[in-house]
């Protein structure tokens, strides 16, 4: 496989349940080398997705390669390193343990390796400390450096900052972000922290009831749903003007308009006698044009299958 080809591509892939359709003719391609994400509601096909890669569970329709071969690929797959939600461990073992016995199947990792990768993910302190008293945080650190510390070229992390304190989601985020620009590894991130992803990934799939609704680079698809921030006064008539091309921002307005027309859009404005204290454009933030895509409203759509 060249460094150009799709580290994952996957065409018509499709998973049912019964009547529900977890993934529905998903065609999608990932490009190899930096962090993707993949994003969506609930049941929105994801972890359905990840399960399929993974070769866990068998796709109804469509077909998958990953790293140019086939799904279950026993040469692929030694190149992979996965965490799919909370990962459980033997309670009885300590950090340092789980990482030996899960190491036991790759022919063994080094002592010295065990012990970086504790350090990487924040766990030295913690590393002889038997797993039964950790916390969904110090879990899933200990999840990703299962995932990391046989050196994939290919890591899937599912949820990785779950149950973490602000400062322990900013070393999350520095490490993958050091992997992927450092060490070249492909990241493929699903999170419901839109925040996070956007500061961390390159490019990102949205998807909806099995299927990709918008898929892109992060300032791409943030810049596409670009406005107009106006602070001015006052405001009712700047709405006025504006129409449903405005929304309030706090004490300014957003005026949904392309940049071809904002010089005459501020001409028409001071000379109505509207005051302008300052006029710049804002990019959608990622949560945003989430909500856009997906419909979603902050209820929880039911969990079918990830």
């Amino acid at each position: 496989m060249t460094s150009s080809a799709p580290v994952i591509e996957t065409h018509g892939l499709t998973k049912t349940y019964g009547s529900v359709r977890a993934l529905d003719g998903l065609t999608l391609s990932i490009p190899r080398g930096g962090v993707y994400g993949v994003l969506g509601p609930n049941g929105a096909g994801k972890s359905t997705l990840f399960r399929t890669l993974l070769g866990l569970i068998r796709p109804t329709e469509g077909s998958a390669t990953i790293m140019g071969g086939p799904i279950g690929d026993v040469a692929a797959m030694r190149r992979m390193g996965s965490m799919i939600e909370t990962p459980r461990f033997p309670p009885y073992l300590t950090a340092r343990q789980v990482l030996h016995w899960l190491g036991r199947s790759h022919g063994g990792v080094a002592d010295a390796d065990i012990r970086r990768w504790l350090e990487r993910v924040g766990l030295t302190e913690a590393a002889d400390r038997k797993v039964r008293g950790f916390s969904v945080g110090m879990l899933q650190r200990l999840g990703v450096a299962a995932a990391l510390m046989t050196k994939p070229d290919l890591v899937i992390l599912d949820e990785p900052t779950s149950g973490m304190d602000p400062p322990g989601i900013q070393e999350m985020r520095a490490l993958i972000r050091s992997l992927a620009d450092i060490e070249g590894v492909t990241i493929i991130l699903a999170s419901h922290q839109l925040q996070e992803v956007q500061r961390v990934c390159d490019r990102v799939a949205i998807f909806n009831k099995g299927k990709v609704v918008a898929e892109g680079r992060v300032s791409e698809l943030t810049a596409s749903g670009e406005r107009l921030r106006l602070s001015a006064t006052p405001l009712a008539r700047v709405m006025a003007v504006l129409g449903e091309r405005g929304s309030l921002d706090g004490d300014a307005v957003l005026a949904s308009v392309p940049r071809s027309e904002a010089p005459s859009l501020i001409r028409a404005l001071v000379e109505g006698g509207i005051e302008i204290d300052e006029a710049r454009w804002v990019g959608a933030d990622l949560e945003s044009v989430f909500m856009t895509e997906t419909g979603w409203t902050g209820v929880k759509e039911p969990n079918h299958a990830g």
